[in-house]
């Protein structure tokens, strides 16, 4: 009997366990795909939403390291000045791996379509979950 209630114990913690990865990939999915929508609408600000409003956020990109959001923000409006040179960005997530319960990585490609030419490369980003909510601390993107 001990060894049937131990293994119920440890199925409805594994089940515990795979709901709750499943959550968080979700949000981190659902925070991708907001990010990407108000970039479509030419809106860098609903964009920086994912972001870590914080000095300690990193973005690290072809000009070098960034410390903090607003340096992030002030850099995204100079380098996509309006909405024609933003263009339509789509994400492709190759791989989405917990590394624990407050952190998560992204792995993937972004694609900017433009009149004046698109644009490609890859991201790693490294969330962490903050007052139970998923932001991204670290963007690594080329």
């Amino acid at each position: 009997m001990r060894n049937i209630a131990a293994t119920l114990l440890v199925l409805i913690c594994i089940q515990f366990t795979l709901n709750a990865q499943s959550q968080d990939e979700q949000s981190i999915r659902n925070i991708l795909a907001k990010q990407s929508a108000a970039w479509n609408e030419g809106n860098i600000e609903g964009f920086m939403k994912g972001y870590w409003e914080n000095d300690s956020l990193m973005f690290i990109g072809k000009k070098g390291l960034t410390y903090g959001w607003k340096n992030t923000l002030n850099n995204y409006k100079k380098s996509y000045p309006d909405a024609r040179a933003m263009g339509q960005l789509t994400f492709t997530i190759i791989k989405l791996k917990p590394l624990s319960n407050q952190y998560q990585e992204v792995i993937g490609k972004w694609h900017l379509k433009r009149d004046d030419g698109n644009l490609e490369g890859h991201f790693t980003l490294l969330f962490q979950k903050i007052k139970n909510n998923w932001f991204i601390v670290m963007d690594h993107s080329s």
